[in-house]
């Protein structure tokens, strides 16, 4: 690779405004070049070979293969990434397509739509998720649905509400229900474009508000941290 030669970090996106939020500037200082692939729209071919895939979250889930094709795409791409050890990063729908296509079991969960901290595992606080421990930062969350433990992963983290919380699949692999890439600075796009869902869920768009004051910018920190963490022991 040439001095000017970037890896290549390919992100496929849901919706627009569920990005790679506050792991962008993590991602530019190890090297990587930040190249965005919509789903459902783009050719996901260049995730293929890409130095790094992340698959982000989105309102659709697994189970929706039927209505929403793409996703097959997406659980086929995941396997052949996984079972050859290409990194792969998956955030909220993200981590459940990856779990699927590891041939775990994705399905209904107890709603979680605000800030919990995680519990980190005795494997997960050895790990660069120890940036994420509960005594340093609070961890946004959203979702309806979970997933039961591929095999041979390692859980990270849990809350009391939603027991997978965080997985590796060895060095290469990682995977969260939750949203440690959330840039707080996002929020209102996040509040508006996820509007039908929070009405459905009875959420409290204030308690949301407060929590983010409270916790976002400490999670942009920690979050940086843990992500520069995991890229580097990729080398």
């Amino acid at each position: 690779m040439s001095r000017t030669a970037k890896k290549i970090a390919v992100a496929i996106r849901h919706v627009m405004f569920e990005d790679v939020g506050s792991f962008a500037a993590p991602l530019a200082a190890a090297g990587y070049g930040l190249r965005y692939l919509e789903a459902g729209v783009d050719d996901l071919a260049p995730a293929a070979e890409a130095d790094l895939l992340i698959v982000l979250g989105g309102p659709v889930g697994v189970n929706d293969v039927r209505h929403y094709p793409c996703l097959a795409d997406e659980i086929a791409l995941l396997r052949k990434r996984l079972f050859a050890d290409r990194p792969t990063l998956g955030l909220c729908l993200g981590a459940q397509l990856m779990a699927r296509a590891l041939d775990a079991s994705v399905h209904s969960g107890i709603r979680e739509i605000g800030w919990e901290p995680l519990r980190l595992t005795a494997t997960g606080a050895a790990s660069p998720l120890r940036h994420l421990a509960p005594d340093l930062t609070s961890m946004l969350h959203w979702h309806g649905d979970t997933f039961d433990l591929p095999y041979g992963a390692e859980l990270l983290a849990s809350t009391p509400a939603c027991r997978h919380q965080a997985y590796a699949i060895g060095k290469h692999g990682l995977a969260f229900q939750c949203h440690p890439e959330f840039d707080p600075a996002r929020l209102e796009q996040w509040l508006i474009g996820h509007a039908v869902e929070l009405v459905h869920a009875g959420a409290h768009l204030e308690d949301l508000r407060a929590g983010t004051r409270r916790h976002g910018e400490q999670l942009a920190r920690q979050g940086a941290l843990m992500l520069r963490e995991w890229l580097k022991g990729l080398a």
